[in-house]
């Protein structure tokens, strides 16, 4: 009799976590990231800049994929975006990496990089791909700014 009390308590106990658990994640729910905005990159080929802007880039890790970034989009390594730490969401930056002339059209949705100031952009895993910096993981590039976002946040967080 005493082992079928321990029984019921362990179940108890059990039952009692497992509804603690589902509680997290009912109430996390909240913060989940929107999805992905996509551009369509072809009027930007031609376009002057407005800006110019030298140092490194590194790339996001794939562990990030569905996460929230600054701007309430899920990061998606597919879409060609990036972080900057002050220009404005919805930004558009044509990236050229120095050494092939590799270049790429990315959107900012996010804030960073914090490495260290010559980090001007981190960029996610399509736009690092086309670049060919996979391996690299930093590299010297030139980024132009298109146009400028006029977007704090894309999207607002309940």
């Amino acid at each position: 009799m005493t082992r079928g009390v321990g029984v019921e308590s362990r179940r108890a106990g059990l039952s009692a976590a497992l509804a603690l658990l589902l509680s997290a994640c009912v109430s996390s729910a909240s913060h989940v990231a929107r999805p992905p905005v996509t551009f369509d990159p072809r009027p930007y080929y031609s376009m002057r800049a407005l800006r110019v802007l030298n140092g490194e880039a590194s790339y996001y890790a794939d562990s990030l994929a569905g996460r929230p970034t600054s701007s309430g989009e899920a990061y998606d390594p597919r879409y060609f975006t990036a972080a900057h730490r002050t220009l404005p969401f919805g930004t558009v930056l044509r990236v050229t990496r120095l050494t092939t002339g590799d270049w790429v059209l990315v959107r900012v949705n996010d804030r960073g990089p914090y490495a260290g100031p010559s980090r001007i952009l981190d960029l996610s895993k399509a736009a690092a791909g086309r670049l060919g910096m996979l391996r690299a993981g930093v590299i010297k590039v030139r980024a132009e700014v298109l146009v400028l976002g006029t977007r704090r946040k894309l999207h607002s967080r309940r």
